[in-house]
């Protein structure tokens, strides 16, 4: 054997052990070492952040969903591949602002928004018409709730206040009263709202 096809085979055995070493250490201790702490710590966001009712799963306080029922809040719009809120599609629509598609679909909403309440004649909130980044936020600002408060005060047969005052309270403020804006779980709000309105 040559010296030079000996010095090629000790290196690729080097190679093909330093290998297996990583895929052990980066592909299953590390992994498991991270999903091991984040039960222990975080089991909550380990695990979504799943919101239940009655033992039932129904939704994730981090993804927003689709609320078209008159009598919740709804959320920001999603822009995400396939269906609305698509967890697996997760992404913006890349639009830029002046590009006539997104010109459109915000004209739509705003269309939406002021047949399903006819009497709000203040400026829509941006964050109705408007997608997030991750097209899944499931939050709003308390402007853009405040502004459907009369339509869903009025569909449920509950005073304003009442709903104004869930609003209040479902009010996520700034992380150590500046890292952030205030913003409400759309999902959070509306199960206060269903629970507010069964009592």
């Amino acid at each position: 054997m040559t010296p030079l096809l000996s010095t090629c085979r000790q290196s690729a055995a080097q190679a093909l052990r330093l290998f297996a070493v990583l895929m052990l250490v980066t592909g299953l201790a590390y992994p498991l070492l991270v999903t091991g702490l984040a039960q222990l710590v975080f089991p909550q966001a380990a695990n979504g952040s799943l919101v239940t009712v009655n033992g039932r799963a129904v939704g994730s306080r981090l993804i927003g969903q689709s609320f078209t029922d008159p009598g919740h809040f709804w959320g920001r719009p999603s822009a995400t591949a396939g269906q609305p809120y698509n967890g697996l599609g997760s992404g913006g629509s890349n639009l830029g602002p002046a590009h006539p598609d997104l010109q459109a679909a915000v004209a739509a909403r705003i269309r939406a928004l002021r047949a399903a309440d006819p009497g709000n004649t203040a400026p829509v909130p941006a964050d109705l018409v408007t997608a997030s980044a991750s097209g899944l936020d499931p939050h709003l600002s308390p402007a853009a709730a405040r502004w459907q408060a009369l339509r869903v005060a009025r569909v449920r047969g509950l005073a304003p206040q009442r709903v104004l005052a869930l609003i209040e309270m479902h009010t996520e403020r700034p992380l150590l009263g500046i890292l952030g804006d205030p913003v409400v779980n759309v999902l959070a709000l509306n199960l206060a709202l269903d629970a507010a309105a069964g009592s």
